[in-house]
């Protein structure tokens, strides 16, 4: 898959429920639910990119959000960056894209793994608490935006519980255009380090093989180095990388 079939997949494997295409960029915006949602996605270089940044700034002040860019590490993004840069624009969440082929693989998951791992085609009420619990920022409201963005794309939901029958850990599997993308992998904090996360990811991945996926692709922050060790275990390789740029609040003037 080459870089911008993955964007593309990406986009609509989180669909953002606002959204304008200026057929260039991509603005969209999720109530601030996840900065993917809430992030310009530069498709292709702007003739004018400070023109096109203000435009997105009023874009997103009449939503009442903060101007944030997902920005890929390729040329396409070399004179976007030099704009951001020049207004002091953050660099937060570095992100890997990692890759690896469907069907049959070398790293095929172990026997017994993931037969008693919970597959369906719609997010449970715990599934959905679970994961909220490990990612989630905000209450019930944006619970439910997120749910309404999961579920605007065709999936599998893995979810895997303890001995004691309790939620230890969920995954979902998006399926677009026969490839399949790993999102919301999170295990519940008394859980980790327990292989519940590897079993959700191998009945992820014997799902989307049952279906005829012919390439699965995810996102990991390049800080995790503990989930990246998971997923290359599991065949996957990096393909590339991309970043949240934010512009920086402006400070208001004293009332006196």
């Amino acid at each position: 898959m080459s870089l911008a079939s993955i964007e593309e997949l990406m986009d609509r494997a989180w669909p953002a429920p606002d959204r304008e295409d200026t057929g260039g960029w991509v603005m969209r915006a999720a109530g601030g639910v996840t900065q993917r949602a809430n992030s310009v996605w530069p498709r292709e270089q702007a003739s004018d990119h400070e023109s096109a940044v203000r435009a997105a700034t009023q874009w997103y002040r009449s939503r009442r959000l903060p101007l944030i860019f997902q920005a890929f590490d390729d040329e396409r993004s070399a004179g976007l960056n030099a704009v951001l840069d020049a207004q002091r624009f953050t660099r937060q969440s570095e992100t890997l894209i990692m890759v690896r082929p469907g069907g049959i693989h070398p790293y095929a998951p172990r026997d017994g793994w993931s037969n008693d791992v919970e597959i369906s085609e719609e997010p449970s009420e715990e599934w959905l608490r679970l994961w909220w619990s490990v990612d989630g920022r905000g209450g019930d409201a944006e619970l439910e935006i997120a749910r309404k963005i999961l579920v605007s794309c065709p999936s599998v939901y893995a979810l895997v519980r303890d001995d004691d029958g309790a939620p230890a850990a969920v995954g979902r599997l998006a399926l677009v255009d026969g490839k399949g993308g790993v999102y919301c992998m999170a295990t519940a904090a008394g859980h980790r380090r327990r292989g519940f996360g590897q079993r959700v990811l191998d009945a992820l991945l014997t799902a989307g093989s049952r279906r005829g996926v012919a390439e699965f692709w995810l996102l990991v922050m390049a800080s995790n180095t503990g989930a990246q060790a998971l997923y290359e275990g599991a065949g996957f390789t990096e393909r590339g990388r991309y970043l949240y740029r934010q512009a920086r609040p402006q400070r208001a003037l004293s009332g006196c």
